[in-house]
C-alpha cells in the first residue's frame, strides 16, 4: 500500500500579493469565505479517514475543538464513492473548513459543521478546478463553499471596488470571498466591515456555571425535537451529543480559547442531560 503525506493547505494571499495572472486572463470563481478553522481530510487504503489542521496531522486523539467537525465528516463521507472514482484513495487530500464560532455568529442550526473548499490530486499534481470541486464534495456527502458567482471575467474584476454580498449563513455580510481560477491560482479578499478576529472571553470560567448557562432546557428541547423530526429516539447519548455539539460550535471561542475546563464542562453537560431526561420521564 502506497503511503502518502498529507499535503499542506494552499496559501491564501491577498489580491495585492496574488500572482498578476489571476486578474489578467481567464475566469474567476467567487465563493463566500466562511469564518472557520482549517481541516484537512485524507482517506486511507483501509477505509479509515485521517485528519489534520493547518499545522499538524491528528493521531488517534482528535483535539476537542475539532471533534464536531471530524464526527460530521466520518458520518457523512461516502468512502465508496471516492473508491469508485480514483484508483488510490490516499492520493487525494480534501481541504475544508470546520465551522464553529471564531468571530462571526452564524446560524448554527443551518450552517454545516464542515464546508469543502479545495481538492488536491497527487496523481495530477494539482488542485482540481472549482466547478469539479463543488461536484466532488456533493457526491461525497459534504457541502462545498457557497458559490457567489461562477466564471467572472478576470480582467473585469476589481478587488478595490468589490461589493461584498450578504452571507448565505447568517443575517449579515459575508466575511470575505475566495477567488480562484481553473489553473489553481487564488487569493482571498476579506471584508473589512466584518471583524473576523473577534474573540470573547467566557463570562464565567467555572465549568458547571458555564454548563448551566449553555445547556439550557430550551436547548435540550430543541435537540429533542430535531431527533424526533429525524425519526431518531431521544436517548441519553444522542441528546448529549447534540447539545454538546451545538454549544461547542456556537460558543467555541469561549469554551476552547478561554480558561474553561472542557472535561469538567462535558461532565456537567452529561449531568444536565440525565436530569433533563429524568424530568421528562416524570412528566409523562
Amino acid at each position: 500500500m502506497t503511503t502518502h503525506e498529507m499535503k499542506a493547505f494552499p496559501s491564501d494571499p491577498s489580491p495585492a500579493d496574488a500572482p498578476p495572472a489571476l486578474f489578467e486572463r481567464g475566469h474567476l470563481w467567487v465563493h463566500e469565505l466562511v469564518d472557520g478553522a482549517p481541516l484537512r481530510v485524507q482517506a486511507q487504503g483501509d477505509g479509515r479517514l485521517r485528519f489534520g489542521d493547518a499545522v499538524r496531522v491528528f493521531g488517534d486523539d482528535v483535539p476537542p475543538a475539532y471533534e464536531h467537525a471530524v464526527r460530521h465528516v466520518r458520518e457523512s463521507f461516502d468512502r465508496g464513492a471516492l473508491a469508485a472514482a480514483v484508483d488510490d484513495v490516499a492520493s487525494v487530500v480534501f481541504f475544508t473548513r470546520a465551522i464553529h464560532r471564531c468571530g462571526v455568529d452564524y446560524d448554527w442550526d443551518e450552517i454545516p459543521n464542515v464546508l469543502g473548499v479545495d481538492v488536491w490530486s497527487e496523481t495530477s499534481e494539482r488542485y482540481l478546478q472549482p466547478d469539479r470541486v463543488e461536484k466532488i464534495y456533493t457526491r461525497l456527502g459534504l457541502e462545498p463553499l457557497n458559490t457567489v458567482r461562477a466564471e467572472v471575467r478576470a480582467a473585469d474584476f476589481d478587488p478595490s471596488s468589490y461589493a461584498f454580498p450578504d452571507s448565505a449563513w447568517y443575517d449579515g455580510p459575508c466575511a470575505g470571498v475566495l477567488l480562484r481560477n481553473k489553473t489553481g491560482l487564488r487569493c482571498v479578499l476579506e471584508n473589512p466591515a466584518v471583524d473576523r478576529g473577534a474573540r470573547r472571553a467566557a463570562s464565567d470560567t467555572d465549568a458547571e456555571a458555564f454548563a448551566r448557562d449553555q445547556a439550557t432546557t430550551a436547548r435540550f428541547d430543541a435537540a429533542a425535537r430535531q431527533l424526533r423530526a429525524a425519526g431518531q429516539p431521544v436517548t441519553f447519548d444522542a441528546l448529549y451529543e447534540r447539545v454538546l455539539e451545538r454549544v461547542a460550535r456556537a460558543e467555541h471561542d469561549r469554551l476552547f480559547e478561554g480558561d474553561v475546563d472542557v472535561r469538567a464542562f462535558r461532565s456537567a453537560v452529561a449531568e444536565r442531560t440525565g436530569a433533563y431526561l429524568g424530568e421528562r420521564d416524570e412528566g409523562r
